[in-house]
């Protein structure tokens, strides 16, 4: 058997890397394939800047504690390509899609494509649509690749509901420079006559959701912060709509904004035609799991070389959204137990260090600033240092995470410290395979 990694790359050496924002080519290519989103279960299209990941883990969680088989789209992978594709195997469970089915997808996809131009993302897109077509299932999550009205997921015609997470300035050069205009690309997966669930967000960015489903006949919108609310209280999470109040356990993922993600997740599920107990997003609350998103690292070949009782956490977000509620989650744990701060930042030359790095004035002792092995995106350390300094916070280079642990590990003295290692997905999916702990 061929491995995916193999045609992956055979295909991915066939076309230039990068993004082209059009449906032409995939719309094309699925019709080739028979037209497999047309043969779907229920949708859930999530889009969004910050959020969408956990916001499918929440949404997986509750399902699959109702009996519910969920396949889901999550992009990108930590460690495998499999990562990106979850197919469901039973009533309440699923599993990443092993290598024998997703070999298969790959190969009949680039078989109905021929010689036509196109991006491994669309390939991608159009072998998950594939196999969740003939996979039985009870719903599909499909996350958003880039955007949303030209995403190659945004093929999509009639989803369950269309779901929109937090909105923050990121991938400028293809969405946009202001909030608002980025707001209006995420709005493209709103669609005639199906529900809307959007995030907490500002006036203008509520604006810009609500003239979009006018002007598309879609609906109910149903706005985070005015149609429903979710809260911490006394250590649990309250979410209230016109349908009532739900108290319940506070979500296992770390982080004040998994609040917030936590509460997207169950409108959307409210404003759905899936029914599921207040029992069962109970149960969720207490089983989501998603790597890479405030993930404490406990075990593990680079735990060994942090100094001893050291905490590490490990988080993919690269941009200043991020960075804020990353940097409030850290203050959080500082006001529980207190530890110095050290981050371990790598990042992409397309993000904004600068931004990233602003939130943890005050908070952060020291950055080391990493290169991300196997990728030609990367920022050198150095001029990563440097943005991080131009923020006030005391930064140097280093040439791996593990060269960094073990300096730590040399020199620290005194308290314990607190490792955030962050600052891009690529990155976190390095430190997971490299500490033996990838994802299951």
């Amino acid at each position: 058997m061929i491995a995916p990694l193999d045609i992956i790359n055979r295909l991915a050496s066939r076309w230039p890397k990068g993004f082209d924002l059009t449906l032409t080519r995939i719309r094309r290519l699925l019709a080739a394939l028979g037209d497999p989103q047309t043969r779907l279960p229920p949708v859930f299209h999530i889009a969004g800047t910050n959020g969408k990941g956990s916001t499918v883990a929440f949404l997986r969680a509750m399902l699959e504690a109702d009996g519910y088989r969920v396949h889901a789209d999550t992009s990108p992978h930590l460690v495998r390509y499999n990562e990106r594709f979850r197919l469901a195997t039973a009533a309440g469970l699923s599993a990443i899609v092993d290598d024998a089915t997703f070999a298969d997808a790959l190969l009949r996809t680039e078989k109905a494509n021929g010689d036509e131009a196109i991006t491994l993302f669309e390939l991608l897109t159009a072998a998950g649509l594939l196999m969740f077509a003939e996979h039985p299932a009870d719903a599909v999550l499909l996350e958003v690749g880039l955007g949303g009205r030209f995403d190659s997921t945004n093929v999509i015609d009639r989803p369950e509901v269309a779901v929109i997470t937090s909105i923050s300035l990121d991938h400028q050069a293809y969405l946009g420079d202001t909030v608002e205009l980025i707001a209006f690309e995420k709005a493209g997966i709103i669609k005639a006559g199906r529900p809307v669930v959007v995030a907490p967000a500002s006036d203008s960015v509520r604006d810009v959701f609500d003239a979009v489903a006018r002007e598309r006949r879609a609906g109910p919108v149903r706005h985070g912060g005015q149609d429903w609310t979710a809260y911490e209280e006394h250590g649990r999470l309250v979410f209230q709509d016109e349908g009532g109040l739900i108290d319940l356990t506070r979500p296992r993922l770390p982080g004040g904004h998994q609040i917030g993600n936590a509460g997207t997740a169950i409108a959307a599920l409210r404003a759905s035609g899936l029914a599921v107990s207040n029992a069962a997003i109970e149960r969720g609350m207490q089983k989501v799991e998603w790597p890479a998103r405030l993930q404490r690292l406990t075990a593990g070949e680079l735990v060994a070389r942090a100094p001893e009782a050291a905490e590490i956490w490990l988080d993919g977000g690269h941009n200043p959204g991020a960075g804020e509620v990353i940097a409030s989650a850290m203050a959080d744990l500082e006001e529980r137990v207190a530890r110095p701060l050290v981050l371990i930042a790598g990042m992409l030359t397309t993000k904004d260090p600068e931004g990233y790095f602003a939130a943890f004035g005050g908070l952060a002792r020291r950055v080391y600033a990493v290169p991300i092995e196997g990728s030609d995106a990367a920022r050198d350390p150095q001029s990563l240092a440097e943005a991080a300094r131009a923020t006030g916070l005391v930064a140097v280079a280093a040439s791996g995470v593990d060269a960094a642990l073990d300096h730590l590990k040399a020199t620290w003295s005194g308290v314990a410290p607190r490792i955030l290692i962050c600052g891009s997905l690529y990155l976190a999916g390095n430190v997971l395979a490299e500490n033996g702990t990838p994802p299951v």
